[in-house]
């Protein structure tokens, strides 16, 4: 696969801690769930919360209800699905850095896949979101509440993306 992030994404994900690299992971697929279940942005709730308190215990227990609670793979969705299943089990930075970049990259080629013509507006939307996420997350607890913003707005452009083309086909 041909990567699509930019140098500086990469040296955001490259300088973040441990609850960046959470909440950076956890908002591309945030912003893609609606790909996989329209209306499961709840379930994600206490992986938000276990990221927020920075409690590993807790982000395990939470992935591994959210992996049972969201449906398996749906039409177009396997990279969002992929994503969830690829969430790791433990809090520590280096495989939190592996699935944020896995995550990365998996939600700017979703996004450059539902462009009109590859790579478009969707596609630099998210890029400029997964950065702000990240620079957001740097900021601890309080810049968390600015990723999670930024990953609910994320979601609803996608919704509206897809339902348009809904409607259109």
């Amino acid at each position: 696969m041909t990567s699509v992030t930019s140098t500086s994404l990469q040296e955001l994900i490259d300088r973040a801690d441990a609850r960046a690299l959470a909440a950076a992971g956890l908002a591309c697929l945030d912003r893609c769930l609606p790909l996989l279940a329209p209306d499961g942005a709840d379930v994600l709730r206490p992986v938000w919360a276990a990221v927020a308190r920075g409690d590993g215990g807790a982000w395990g227990e939470a992935v591994a209800k959210a992996r049972v609670e969201l449906p398996g793979e749906a039409r177009d969705a396997g990279a969002v699905r992929a994503m969830l299943d690829a969430a790791p089990a433990d809090w520590a930075g280096e495989p939190l850095r592996a699935w944020a970049r896995q995550c990365s990259e998996a939600a700017l080629t979703v996004h450059a896949g539902l462009d009109a013509n590859g790579p478009g507006p969707l596609h630099a939307g998210e890029l400029r979101r997964q950065q702000a996420v990240l620079e957001a997350a740097a900021h601890g607890p309080t810049g968390l509440r600015r990723a999670r913003d930024l990953s609910t707005e994320g979601g609803r452009v996608l919704r509206a993306v897809v339902s348009r083309r809904a409607r259109t086909a």
